[in-house]
């Protein structure tokens, strides 16, 4: 109890330290950081106005906009907020505009969230449930607008919308805090909101790093965004074939730490862990090159792999999470990760993604390799790691930078997931 209480206060103090990179739903832009948009502002949607109506039970939070656009809503917890993750938006509002206190929110904030998005916070009064986010086309003299419905429920019923199993994690009411993970509370106006009955399998995409954790870099870019805009890429092109969920670990510059990104995945009920990584060897050791997928082993099964491993493991340090050796837990892990099932299904699924991507992308030498990785040590969710290529190799960096070769791995990580879940309901039939 001890070493769990240290692990979240300093975790607490971790996660208030990495605001200035971009934390999940930080307060690091505010409506000042509208300037940041005006070099494209020409071609972006507008919004003009906001309107907020309704009381302490019920409460309608309205933006005008000169078009529709999409729109993605979520709460998040200590504080109790109201993400809108949209499309980038032009934000034309009246200075002070996030000041106005009605109903349940006390306050809101807006800026560029990443190229291409824009995020609204609403800072809320109270606990609530989202009961709709809907984006609707102009109509009867009336604009384009984004009208987010809420309602104001109990913490217990908050909570437990938050996250299925774990519910203690969640709590703490400490600022700065490991942010609960919003799976079953997200909304989406162009899919309706979520649903209990949805028995699609789910994919959860994991981004390595993050935030205050850059990752490896090379030629001023950064493991961290490159790794995002393929996971972005993999989780839309997963989307249009309808067949699963998905659920992002992080979907723009937020520090993760690594243990969270393993129970976001088991309390999402995942059937497949997918981290995504690019490499990079020191300077003085060599020259490496190529797409490497690993599986977790207790033994790693070279020492580059070892190397790898150690490396990645020590992403929490960086965002300042306590790392204190468990190996007792750990041992207990990799026992359970012992379990047949689930490290065949993560063996099946690499040997297939190692099978797809050499048909589109350079491989390494080796390219199925195996390591202890923290990330990986669910033990019920069959889990893999792709490395897409060294950053420190000039070819493979020009790869990583380039649309055209990002557009063709992605579709081939994607078909190897549809295939790995062909076969695994082919095989669950015959049994």
């Amino acid at each position: 109890m001890t070493r769990r209480a240290n692990h979240t206060v300093l975790l607490g103090m971790a996660l208030a330290s990495a605001t200035l990179a971009f934390v999940w739903c930080s307060d690091t832009w505010a409506a000042s950081e509208v300037s940041a948009e005006k070099p494209a502002e020409a071609s972006l949607p507008v919004a003009s106005d906001i309107r907020i109506a309704g009381d302490e039970k019920q409460t309608r939070f309205i933006l005008d906009l000169d078009r529709k656009v999409s729109v993605r809503a979520f709460t998040l917890a200590d504080p109790y907020r109201v993400v809108i993750d949209m499309p980038q938006v032009a934000f034309h509002l009246d200075p002070g505009a996030g000041t106005v206190a009605r109903g349940l929110i006390k306050s809101f904030r807006y800026g560029m969230v990443m190229p291409g998005g824009s995020r609204m916070v609403l800072d809320l009064a109270k606990p609530v449930k989202i009961k709709s986010a809907t984006a609707l086309d102009p109509a009867n003299g009336q604009p384009a607008r984004m009208v987010i419905e809420l309602e104001a429920v109990d913490r217990t019923t908050f909570v437990q919308g938050l996250a299925v199993e774990n519910r203690p994690e969640l709590r703490p009411g400490i600022t700065g805090s490991v942010t609960p993970p919003p799976v079953s509370t997200a909304v989406v106006a162009s899919a309706g909101p979520a649903t209990t009955t949805d028995t699609r399998p789910v994919v959860v995409i994991d981004p390595g790093h993050g935030g205050v954790d850059n990752g490896t870099q090379a030629g001023g870019e950064s493991e961290k965004g490159i790794v995002l805009g393929f996971g972005l890429a993999l989780r839309d092109r997963l989307e249009k074939l309808g067949k699963y969920r998905i659920v992002m670990t992080r979907a723009d510059d937020t520090f993760v730490a690594l243990d969270d990104r393993v129970k976001l995945a088991r309390s999402a009920g995942a059937a497949l862990f997918v981290s995504i990584h690019a490499d990079a060897l020191p300077k003085g050791e060599g020259d490496a090159q190529g797409a490497t997928v690993y599986t977790l082993s207790d033994k790693a099964s070279d020492a580059e792999a070892q190397r790898l491993a150690d490396l990645e493991n020590k992403a929490d340090a960086i965002g300042g999470v306590n790392l204190t050796e468990e190996p007792t837990e750990v041992a207990d892990i990799l026992i359970d990760l012992a379990q047949r099932e689930t490290k065949t299904f993560s063996g099946r699924f690499a040997r297939m993604v190692v099978g797809e991507m050499k048909v589109t992308t350079r491989m390494h030498k080796h390219p199925l390799k195996s390591a202890g990785f923290r990330v990986l040590k669910a033990p019920d969710v069959p889990s893999v790691l792709i490395e897409l290529g060294y950053v420190s190799n000039k070819d493979d960096l020009q790869s990583l930078m380039s649309e055209n070769w990002r557009s063709k791995t992605v579709g081939a990580v994607a078909k190897s997931i549809d295939g790995y879940f062909a076969k695994h309901m082919v095989s669950a039939g015959a049994n």
